[in-house]
């Protein structure tokens, strides 16, 4: 893996203008038809995940998180009971529109080039990885997902794969679903005491389960003098009606740069 290479200030700033206009000119001329809210639930549950709010995090402070949970409410206020039907595409940013303090968004928690900061919206990263995960277990399509470039915390009562999120950053660094099926989809979310929750309802049942497993997952010493962590994120196919496994899909690859030591063992 190449180490990810220190850009000037002007070049960061040309290429965020640059993309920013591409993604909103993207947003507003293309003929992509995006998907809408519903007053109206959708009856029957597809898929459901809920990932806890507060973390002890090494060297993280928990106002960040409090601010995070308040801007979680008000992101999951835009995007609950949204409704993708058959050929519309979900932009997450497009939805949410961009955090900033008119709207109530506090500081909360972001990750830049590996550290641990705080900016206006942060946190807003374990909603986008919540509606991946969520997404991985329906027939909805994904068309544009970023991986995370650092892997910043050790494994802490992990119970999905290195690698099965999703992050964001306005309005680039986008998630986008798409529907290819021929059934209505509606995602509805929520933010409980401990806490967040999310789940898609259909009009339909489906015929498949998924479950998500990965395969070639290794740490390496690269030449650079840190560590990577890297690995292949694949989906089985399993018909709901005989219970067997009808097929195999490749999602993603993932390469990450570790922030912390790999060789040392955690604290209980």
């Amino acid at each position: 893996m190449k180490k990810q290479i220190q850009r000037s200030r002007f070049r960061l700033f040309a290429g965020t203008i640059y993309y920013t206009l591409k993604k909103h000119y993207y947003w507003h001329f293309s003929r992509t038809d995006f998907a809408k809210k519903s007053t109206n639930n959708l009856p029957i549950e597809i898929f459901t995940h809920k990932t806890i709010l507060r973390r002890k995090l090494q060297n993280v402070d928990m106002w960040i998180q409090e601010n995070k949970i308040t801007n979680l409410k008000i992101a999951i206020r835009e995007l609950n009971k949204i409704v993708i039907k058959p050929g519309q595409t979900l932009s997450y940013w497009k939805q949410i529109g961009k955090p900033t303090k008119r709207k109530g968004y506090l500081e909360g928690m972001i990750l830049h080039n590996g550290t641990v900061t705080a900016d206006i919206g942060g946190g807003l990263c374990q909603l986008s990885n919540l509606l991946y995960w969520i997404t991985l277990h329906t027939p909805l399509t994904v068309i544009e997902r970023w991986r995370h470039g650092y892997d910043v915390f050790p494994d802490v009562r992990r119970n999905q794969p290195f690698g099965s999120g999703a992050t964001c950053s306005y309005p680039n660094i986008d998630l986008q679903i798409r529907n290819d099926t021929n059934q209505n989809f509606q995602l509805q979310l929520e933010v409980t005491d401990k806490y967040l929750a999310g789940k898609w309802m259909s009009d339909k049942p489906i015929r498949f389960k998924y479950e998500i497993f990965e395969k070639n997952h290794e740490i390496r010493s690269e030449w650079f003098g840190g560590y990577t962590r890297n690995n292949k994120i694949f989906r089985k196919i399993i018909d709901k009606n005989t219970d067997k496994e009808v097929g195999e899909e490749f999602i993603a690859e993932n390469h990450a740069i570790m922030m912390y030591n790999p060789l040392l063992k955690n604290k209980k």
